[in-house]
């Protein structure tokens, strides 16, 4: 074989070997963008616990109106207490949960070794005092019974509902967790029962009043604004019911796109039209 004919052979090795490497980078080139758009394309996904009644409802709202535009999926997973949505987020179980106030939570936290932090607050549930056997808190005879969560950040919110209609006194200072020890003054001599807050409405028919956290009251089938004989103001509450996750997951995108959701004008509005008053947007 002749040296001319040697080196167009190699030249022509050399050009292959060439394209053939362009034409791979091409293809990574290729690969990783439709692996950019797929990402993309792909929605985010969060699995929330809810109380049924407000923030179920609530949620599912979102689900139903807004998630899908933002690009967002929800699974809605929907517990009846207080106790194990925050078990099931420390868990793994949950994303998120959206059913607490920020006291019961801090508190709830401590008590379990659990670092959660509130993203966003939504909404309020006024607590309430209701009677099968009053139907007006002049008529609240001597002696009467009165059922009050047994946790202590709404225990603590049931006996301040009570101060504030001047059937009992409270020691000063014990901010928004006073206790049953905390009372000073009781001229009622008013009995003062504690129970799971979800067990309460089954109660009403053994007490004369019962304290009744407004998601419960709801689902007990009151309408709060109009059914409970006293409740609290929603005025500088500090009650508010808030998105929360553990610390460290505040920033994810997903959570990050719920909360923007949780406090859009669509959600206030749906939240006034439904409830007409017994829950109250926080935001």
């Amino acid at each position: 074989m002749s040296p001319t004919r040697n080196a167009v052979l190699a030249l022509i090795l050399v050009v292959s070997l060439i394209l053939t490497a362009c034409g791979g980078d091409d293809a990574t080139s290729n690969q990783s963008d439709n692996a950019a758009v797929a990402a993309e394309n792909t929605p985010l996904r969060l699995r929330v616990g809810v109380t049924p009644v407000p923030a179920g409802d609530i949620l599912r709202f979102v689900q139903e109106n807004l998630a899908p535009q933002a690009g967002l999926e929800l699974e809605i997973i929907e517990f009846t207490d207080y106790v194990a949505p925050n078990l099931a987020l420390r868990d793994g179980e949950l994303d998120a949960n959206f059913f607490q106030h920020v006291p019961y939570m801090e508190d709830f936290a401590k008590q379990h070794g659990i670092d959660l932090v509130a993203v966003v607050p939504v909404h309020i549930n006024p607590i309430g005092a209701y009677s099968k056997k009053i139907k007006s808190i002049d008529e609240l005879p001597d002696g009467a019974e009165i059922a009050i969560p047994n946790d202590a950040t709404n225990g603590g919110r049931a006996l301040l509902l009570l101060q504030s209609e001047g059937l009992i006194t409270l020691k000063e200072g014990v901010g928004l967790t006073p206790t049953v020890r905390d009372i000073v003054d009781n001229p009622k001599n008013l009995t003062i029962r504690e129970l799971e807050a979800a067990q309460i409405p089954r109660a009403l028919d053994d007490v004369d009043l019962a304290v009744i956290n407004g998601n419960y009251a709801m689902t007990a089938g009151f309408k709060p604004k109009d059914d409970a004989i006293i409740r609290e103001s929603a005025i500088d509450n500090p009650y508010a019911n808030v998105l929360a996750v553990l610390r460290g997951h505040e920033n994810d995108p997903a959570v990050k796109v719920l909360a923007e959701l949780l406090n859009r004008d669509e959600v206030r509005d749906f939240i006034n039209e439904k409830y007409e008053g017994s829950v109250v947007a926080a935001f």
